[in-house]
C-alpha cells in the first residue's frame, strides 16, 4: 500500500472506532427496545467495518 492509502485506512479505522463507541454509549441510554436494538445493530456493523479495515493491513 502507498502512504496515502495507509493514511486513508488509518483515518477510516479512527472513524469506525468513534462510531462504535458512540453507538454503544447511545444504546446504553435508550429505553425503547426497538431503537436500542437498531443502535446496537449499527454498533455491530461499525465493528465489522473496523475488522475489515484491520484485515486489509494483514
Amino acid at each position: 500500500m502507498t502512504n496515502k492509502e495507509l493514511l486513508y485506512v488509518e483515518d477510516a479505522l479512527g472513524h469506525e472506532q468513534y462510531f462504535q463507541t458512540r453507538c454503544s454509549e447511545i444504546a446504553s441510554q435508550i429505553s425503547d427496545s426497538e431503537l436500542k436494538e437498531t443502535t446496537q445493530k449499527m454498533q455491530r456493523q461499525h465493528q465489522s467495518l473496523y475488522t475489515s479495515f484491520i484485515n486489509l493491513l494483514n
